[in-house]
């Protein structure tokens, strides 16, 4: 009986935790696509993604909740996380980051903000797809 007991906890303890890794790691898998687009909420933290990715495009996305054109283009901006890799890509609501936004002088909503090497080599405003990936590729 002491044989039999000790070999079925074994095999019960080693079945249950098989299967729980392989169904963490699907869904772990697609929020990190979300996580890739970084949110800033506070100058120092926007002087600090500017530092730390010194020599890699960032394309900032100045946007607020109650924005319409915000809410169209924001799923295409997150598309773009995955289609360019090698570019960073920055979320700044401008009523939670209003000292952001005062910074980067941002007036209308939304607006894309592009910087390399700690400088702003580009600016535009307006929920413009084509144009947002245009500039992607024609300054990274």
């Amino acid at each position: 009986m002491q044989e039999g007991g000790a070999n079925e906890s074994p095999t019960a303890a080693i079945a249950e935790p098989e299967p729980d890794p392989g169904s963490r790691e699907t869904p772990e898998k697609q929020p990190e696509a979300a996580k890739m687009v970084k949110t800033v909420g506070s100058l120092d933290e926007f002087r600090t993604q500017l530092a730390d990715n010194d020599g890699k495009l960032i394309v900032i996305d100045f946007s607020a909740t109650w924005c319409g054109p915000c809410k169209m283009i924001k799923p295409f901006f997150h598309s773009l996380v995955e289609k360019y890799p090698d570019v960073v890509f920055i979320e700044v609501d401008v009523d939670d980051a209003q000292d952001v936004a005062a910074h980067c002088d941002v007036k209308c909503m939304p607006t894309f903000q592009f910087y390399k090497n700690n400088e702003k080599v580009h600016e535009f405003s307006g929920a413009n797809k084509e144009k947002l990936e245009e500039t992607i590729k024609n300054l990274k």
